[in-house]
């Protein structure tokens, strides 16, 4: 779904409906009735209104039947690499091209809107759903998000971005209240939102289950209309996540036009009496039901244009007999569904996710030659999405352990642990490699597990513990290099529950501890979804490499990097605490009483340490190469950039920043290019750095290039709680560009000429506030010189609310003259400041002796 697609005509030549004149057609029963879902994954239809049909995602498509509301059953898809990975790849159009390939896949399955991206930022590692979000920076999360609605939206189907707003947590989501401040809330936890609506316009947004400060999200107006229409200009529908409204009613009011999934006609029933009682304006419906029928107006345009419908391939809900065919061939056989170019890209994007965290010796890249023990069961048995809602059953999965047999000539492989029973498992042939790669447990029967496969791979007991340890140890004494594959069980991360702690698992932990005693060539390879601690061996290990979750293609993409036919390139989308006592809400999360303070304000992630000038395991943005990078000739300017969402495109005052890059090493590699911009004296807290802008770079040995980043002047802002309004502070900006938070090569200062912003006056404005002003500041200070005060009272005076000034003996300020002096104040300026000299002549008990 283009963002054009609702301006232009159908494939049939017809001009569009109107969605309003639509509306005014259908009767009341029928509007009310669009405004919850018909099932589970469907809306409603109308008289000239068709339903719309919504799967998860957005890492794939989880297409389930209509009336289906549990994680299994969906039809297999390509799993690509979920948000933690992509955020890490920091190529916005690799991200595009995912987009879009999920779109096409979406599309064949009649799927209409892809449930995603999730753009919430990672607050604490300890998030049970991490995996699915992108970053701890606002700015990498907006700009992957938006590189994601691109894609989807391109391709024909419409994105729903969410969780509208500050969903960081898992434990009691649907109850708890975030509580922000205002500054924080606009910096930190709405601004990717912003980012993603203003450049990507998607065509739906999900608010989320909790509430912000003390209002549910979906009732908030203020978050759902003011700032998300009245500010962003956001154009489209706004959904429920699944069972998160508390009023439907008030909802309604606030701009909620959607209620997920289908509420019944109990809903319905609900709506009509509000509306005939006079409790709800039938205007407000209207609304609502016009955002849903403008929705499934563009979405039938896009069938007309190719695709099949949802109504066509529907499972079992009135779809025709030759659809039928094609969906009874194809089953849920994942081999009928596979894509080789889709697995083909799953398999790049994973390998440009592989954040290669150490390297010592340069023991990485492998030899084909090299005698290797493969240790961990997560080589054989890989973990390679979060558990939830955004499961996906893969089409194809390939592990490490065959990809590693496939590049080298001499491997031994040795479980070392078991998994628990839930963690991920499939099923083996006779030589222990995975048989199938389906989403079937032994017996046929659907896993409760999906994709991730069945509960076979129990955790053994303790005697078979022993014995698995004791072959990794020994299979570790005989090799070469030792590939260590650690990671999280299923159990640790999930939808619905926090994660308690961010340590790897213990018997994962000793038996590393065993394998070092005999061999010190050890290569570490994680596989998580949010970060884990690495401070009790990181100093003792030569290589580490952070997998997360790749997708179906990950075991190949490992694969890659480890044998070097891919240069690593990722990067940390988050930093890896040395423990997690360091981390920003270590303090706070997840809340107590249904109440969680966000009391870190804008010192989020890497603002945090940086900061407090903290050490930590990794820093945001750290990644290594198997060649090396150079930095030079940088030059900052001053220029027209467009805006994230406040003057638009062609604002002047953006950064136009050119450094040259040159790959210094013997191999071909790609850079990730960051920009970090501060402001050193700034009149309100900063971070001591922020990202502004970010690029890849593939460069040949010996090779270099100019790279060229814009720096929108709206990233330059922070909020002015007092003006309500982005304010741009003029001075001295700090540019720095490096390959990462703390490796940073060239530094250049630029001149940023500010904002003129005045906010208004209010009785509760400081006396010093007045005496700032640029309109009556001037009087106000002549008053108060005036009064002969001394400067320790003088400092007192400034503080006091112009309000309590009547009320001060001798002050000579009456009500009516602060009332007169607020209302030139926030007048127009220019002659007004006479005038308020006027209106405040000092009376003669407060004038200056003259002088004699």
């Amino acid at each position: 779904m283009t963002k054009q697609s609702r301006a232009r005509s159908g494939a049939t030549g017809a001009a569009p409906a109107d969605p309003a004149a639509v509306v005014r057609r259908l009767t009341l029963e029928q509007k009310a009735r669009l405004l919850s879902g018909a099932s589970f994954w469907s809306t409603a239809e109308a008289p000239g209104v068709p339903s719309v049909y919504l799967a998860d995602g957005p890492h794939g498509v989880r297409r389930l039947a209509p009336d289906v509301g549990d994680i299994e059953g969906a039809l297999p898809a390509t799993c690509f690499p979920p948000a933690v990975a992509l955020g890490s790849t920091f190529d916005v159009g690799l991200v595009t091209r995912v987009g879009a390939a999920v779109a096409a896949e979406a599309r064949e399955r009649g799927v209409d809107v892809v449930l995603g991206p999730g753009v919430n930022i990672k607050r604490s590692p300890l998030c049970g759903r991490n995996f699915e979000y992108v970053a701890e920076d606002p700015l990498l999360a907006g700009e992957i998000g938006a590189a994601l609605v691109t894609g989807l939206q391109d391709g024909g189907v419409a994105a729903s971005v969410k969780h509208f707003a500050a969903n960081n947590q898992e434990t009691e989501r649907m109850r708890v209240s975030a509580d922000i401040d205002e500054r924080t809330l606009r910096e930190i936890y709405l601004r990717a939102f912003q980012r993603v609506v203003t450049r990507a316009r998607p065509a739906t947004l999900m608010t989320s289950y909790n509430r912000v400060n003390g209002t549910h999200t979906g009732e908030d107006r203020r978050l759902t209309t003011d700032v998300l229409r009245g500010e962003w200009g956001f154009e489209g529908l706004v959904m429920s996540d699944w069972g998160a409204v508390h009023d439907r009613l008030a909802g309604i009011r606030a701009g909620l036009d959607l209620e997920m999934p289908g509420a019944g006609e109990v809903r319905v029933r609900e709506i009509v009496a509000a509306v005939r009682s006079g409790d709800l304006d039938v205007a407000d419906l209207d609304r609502s039901a016009a955002r849903v029928v403008a929705l499934a107006l563009a979405v039938r345009e896009q069938r007309a244009e190719g695709g099949p419908s949802s109504a066509e391939v529907s499972l079992g809900s009135g779809a025709s007999s030759a659809s039928e065919a094609s969906l009874a061939e194809r089953g849920d056989d994942p081999e009928a569904w596979h894509d080789a170019a889709h697995h083909a890209l799953a398999r790049e994007a994973a390998s440009r996710a592989i954040v290669l965290l150490k390297n010592d010796g340069g023991l990485l890249p492998l030899a084909p030659r090299t005698r290797l023990a493969v240790i961990g069961e997560l080589a054989r048995t890989p973990r390679y999405q979060g558990s939830g809602s955004s499961q996906i059953v893969p089409t194809r999965l390939d592990d490490a352990l065959t990809a590693i047999r496939d590049s080298a000539t001499d491997v031994v492989f040795a479980a070392g642990y078991g998994l628990g029973s839930g963690e991920p498992g499939g099923r083996r042939g006779a030589d222990g490699r995975r048989a199938v790669a389906g989403a079937r447990g032994e017996a046929g029967r659907r896993s409760p597990l999906g994709a991730v496969g069945r509960k076979g791979v129990g955790r053994p007991g303790a005697a078979a513990v022993g014995a698995l340890a004791d072959e990794a140890v020994a299979a570790a004494r005989d090799a070469s290099v030792v590939l260590f594959f650690a990671g999280l069980p299923q159990s640790a991360e999930a939808e619905g529950r926090d994660r308690e702690h961010i340590d790897l698992p213990a018997d994962q932990l000793d038996l590393l501890d065993r394998v070092l005693a005999v061999n010190p060539r050890v290569v570490v390879v994680l596989s998580n979804g949010s970060v884990v601690r690495l401070s009790g061996f990181a100093d003792r290990v030569p290589a580490i490499v952070e997998g997360w979750l790749l997708g179906q293609a990950g075991g190949g993409a490992m694969a890659d990097v480890l044998f070097g036919r891919v240069n690593p390139s990722g990067r940390l989308a988050e930093t890896v605490p040395l423990r997690l006592h360091d981390t920003p809400a270590w303090t706070s999360f997840p809340g107590t009483g249904l109440r969680v303070t966000y009391g870190e304000g804008i010192f989020v992630g890497y603002r945090w340490y940086d900061a407090r000038d903290m050490a930590v395991q990794y820093p945001f943005g750290h990644g290594l190469s198997y060649t090396t990078f150079g930095y030079s000739g940088l030059a900052v300017s001053t220029g027209s950039t467009s805006g994230v969402g406040g003057a638009g495109p062609g604002a002047v005052g953006g950064l136009a920043v050119q450094v040259t890059v040159t790959n210094t090493g013997g191999v071909a590699g790609r850079e990730v290019v960051q920009c970090y911009v501060s402001l050193p004296g700034s009149a309100v807290p900063r971070a001591p750095r922020a990202l502004a802008a970010f690029a890849v770079v593939d460069l040949a040995p010996g090779e270099s290039r100019e790279v060229e980043l814009v720096v929108d002047r709206d990233d330059l802002a922070y909020w002015d709680v007092r003006a309500g309004r982005w304010h741009v502070e003029g001075g001295a900006y700090r540019v720095e560009v490096g390959a990462s938070s703390r490796d940073l090569r060239v530094s250049a200062e630029v001149e940023v000429v500010g904002d003129v912003v005045t906010a208004p006056l209010t009785p509760e404005s400081s006396v010093g506030e007045a005496m700032a002003h640029p309109v009556v500041g001037p009087v106000v200070t002549a008053l108060l010189k005036a009064t002969g005060l001394s400067d320790d009272v003088m400092i007192m005076t400034r503080a006091m609310p112009l309000e309590r000034l009547p009320y001060q003996p001798g002050s000579g300020v009456t009500p009516r003259r602060l009332r007169r002096l607020l209302d030139v104040a926030n007048g127009t300026g220019g002659p007004l400041s006479r005038a308020a000299g006027r209106l405040l002549t000092l009376p003669p008990r407060l004038r200056p002796p003259r002088k004699r």
